[in-house]
């Protein structure tokens, strides 16, 4: 059975096709094999809207099951800041250490006790016809670090702690961050929907 993952973040797509890896899956990309298809620009409603939409956008635009997600970081301290907008905090096209930067120059004044945050991650799935979307949801709570630590990951792991381990998600293999993260959960409840169709096919 052949996906699509409505997605050119390579840190995303990693993530997801290491998850995948066990399932009889042929796992194509925008990068690799519709590097045309530019998705739509992301809306202000909600991450699951988002993630719907592209996902519905790339599947109809190229005829297979297509699997996309929004996701982002709430900051309680800001009020669910930066919220949809995480991956353009900073400013349109911004960076992972630009967006970092803003985010704790912003919150420089906040102490330490103060500081809780949470991932959330939504995948929405859409078959080429338009119909049976689904979406699936995943969260992540920590706190927010006063200077970025480790190597690993992407976006804003090198500033997200989780307090339980001591340790950002960018200090943690890719094997400790699936199993907690907001997008290994997310994930976990789409390969169940994704060994459901491989049983029906």
């Amino acid at each position: 059975m052949k996906i699509l993952l409505a997605t050119t973040n390579k840190g995303k797509i990693n993530e997801i096709k290491e998850l995948l890896a066990d399932l009889d899956l042929e796992i194509l990309t925008l990068i690799d094999d519709f590097p045309s298809l530019k998705l739509p620009e992301e809306g202000v409603l909600s991450f699951r809207f988002n993630a719907l939409g592209k996902a519905g956008f790339a599947a109809i635009n190229t005829g297979i099951m297509a699997v996309a997600d929004d996701s982002g970081l709430e900051v309680e301290a800001l009020v669910g800041q930066p919220g949809i907008r995480s991956a353009r905090y900073a400013r349109v096209g911004a960076t992972d250490d630009e967006n970092n930067t803003k985010l704790l120059k912003v919150l420089k004044d906040i102490p330490e006790g103060q500081r809780r945050a949470r991932f959330r991650c939504v995948i929405g799935t859409a078959q080429p016809s338009g119909r049976d979307e689904r979406g699936f949801e995943g969260t992540l709570y920590g706190t927010i670090t006063t200077a970025p630590r480790g190597e690993g990951g992407f976006g804003y792991d090198p500033i997200f702690e989780i307090p339980e381990t001591g340790k950002t998600l960018a200090e943690m293999t890719a094997q400790e961050k699936n199993e907690i993260s907001h997008r290994g959960e997310a994930l976990l409840e789409l390969k169940e929907y994704l060994k459901e169709l491989l049983n029906e096919a």
